[in-house]
């Protein structure tokens, strides 16, 4: 018996050498691998980058795979033509304990009218900000600020059909973003525990409805497993907008007071709405993701979960039918085919058909990306700032500012690849639409979108690239139509250092 018990600790004794002696096994045992250096890094660079493109269509819109998730950055119009120019410097040291990036991007733009003329959003000639902002990441915290995308929630953003809260689908807000913006191991547990996390305040100056409104974002994430080949996350989100001027209400709530109960979701304010519920105009999602992870190839499942009254942890609220269901493969070792995207999504449970009947409060009916404050609802210069599958009411036929169509059940395809240097991506789309209300027949509709993008960098001509995007809409939500968009793109360096 001690001779067995001896065998046993001598065995133990060998492994553990082997283990921490291993030096690629014991770098996994860093207690906090951050593998950050204090060494003075160069190689940052300095870029300049001009385009070209031009929008033609055969119906009332530009083909809703043209349009949709460029950042609001291509018209909705029939006929358009962008050109714009700018710098940027990108954030090339992750292993440096400071790092920093900012862009400055102008695009001048001509269009043709569309059935409802939104001004002065849908003037003839129109300029703006693309990007205009500067982060700078100081050891693990990341503070960004000026006009930037928020795009926190996608898997494959190339392929994805949108996310929930911020697909960038509109213009993006002018923001100040403090946190942990990408994933850093928890300190203590050598890597197998990763998070995230931050807060942005954000500005819309659309004025679409309320004057001066204000955008409130947080998020937290966790992520398990480290160098493990399989992991599982978790994600929440939580945004609001408050503050401002409203035409009806006047004041609805500006100072320090209302951000506190914008931020824990509270009631409050001075009118009705806000303080039976809760004081501004609030969405949320939360995302469970496994991903499977191998020699250049990666496979993720993922699952978004709506939430616009209560919160309850993903699965256990009432509206458990409604979200993005999705599938994503990514690789590196094979061109031809480098990302497949598949998502179904539901949004026509809404927590169930009432909000209040026979004097009881059931708090459903949840109307996503609406609110009767914020009248002009989750949209930023009349584009949903979510998935773009909940209407943006620049379709509006009637004109209205706010959402008519929430309620939708969506199939969705997107595969990316190269071959022999020509990048392509292709999407496709099947949505039935149900209105605000499941047994409304107003509103009921169908529509295929789908889209063709090839690019192709041409260094014997200048070194410019070229891009053509042939889409189409079939069906009877915008009609059948078919689309073409023509980029031409410059980008150089201007120094390095």
């Amino acid at each position: 018996m001690t001779y067995i018990v001896y065998m046993r600790n001598r065995t133990l004794l060998y492994i553990s050498f082997i283990f921490f002696a291993s030096p690629s096994i014991a770098q996994d045992w860093t207690w906090w691998p951050l593998g950050l250096t204090h060494d003075n890094i160069k190689g940052d660079t300095l870029y300049y980058g001009t385009e070209i493109l031009g929008v033609a269509s055969s119906g009332d819109y530009a083909p809703f795979w043209i349009q949709s998730n460029h950042n609001g950055n291509i018209s909705a119009s029939p006929y358009s033509g962008n050109i714009s120019a700018g710098i940027n410097k990108p954030a090339t040291q992750p292993k440096r304990w400071y790092d920093y990036d900012f862009a400055v991007q102008v695009t001048g733009r001509v269009q043709s009218d569309i059935p409802i003329s939104f001004a002065p959003y849908m003037k003839t000639f129109t300029g703006y900000f693309n990007q205009l902002y500067a982060h700078f990441r100081l050891y693990i915290i990341d503070v960004t600020a000026g006009i930037n995308p928020i795009t926190y929630e996608s898997i494959d953003p190339q392929l994805s059909s949108g996310s929930i809260i911020f697909s960038g689908n509109s213009q993006p807000l002018p923001r100040i973003t403090i946190g942990i913006e990408d994933y850093i191991p928890f300190p203590g547990l050598y890597g197998y525990m990763e998070l995230k996390g931050g807060i942005t305040h954000a500005w819309m100056p659309d004025n679409v409805y309320i004057q001066g409104c204000r955008l409130h974002h947080k998020f937290v994430g966790f992520r398990f497993g480290g160098k493990l080949p399989v992991n599982i996350s978790y994600e929440f989100h939580h945004a609001a907008e408050w503050g401002g001027i409203s035409p009806v209400y006047g004041d609805v709530g500006s100072d320090l007071k209302s951000f506190i109960n914008v931020f824990t979701a509270q009631a409050g304010g001075t009118m009705v709405n806000d303080q039976t519920n809760a004081q501004g105009n609030h969405v949320g999602s939360q995302q469970l993701a496994l991903t499977a992870k191998g020699d250049g190839w990666n496979v993720t499942a993922y699952w978004q979960n709506f939430f616009d009254d209560n919160f309850a942890f993903i699965g256990l609220g009432q509206n458990l039918p409604d979200g993005i269901w999705g599938v994503s493969l990514q690789q590196t070792r094979w061109p031809f085919i480098q990302g497949v995207t598949y998502e179904y999504m539901n949004t026509t449970d809404q927590s169930g058909p009432w909000h209040d009947r026979d004097g009881l409060c059931y708090g459903a009916n949840d109307s996503y990306y609406r609110n009767i404050v914020f009248r002009n609802g989750w949209n930023y210069f009349y584009r949903s700032m979510g998935t773009p599958f909940i209407t943006s009411p620049l379709y509006n036929s009637d004109g209205t500012i706010y959402t008519l169509n929430s309620r939708v059940r969506l199939h969705h395809v997107g595969i990316r690849g190269d071959i022999s240097g020509f990048k392509y991506r292709v999407l496709c789309s099947h949505v039935r639409n149900f209105g605000n209300d499941n047994t409304s027949k107003l509103l009921l509709s169908r529509n295929t979108a789908a889209l063709l993008e090839v690019s192709k960098h041409v260094q014997k001509a200048w070194g410019l690239d070229f891009g053509i995007s042939i889409a189409g809409d079939f069906g009877s939500q915008f009609g059948n139509q078919i689309g073409a968009m023509v980029t031409i793109r410059k980008q150089g360096i201007i120094t390095q250092w």
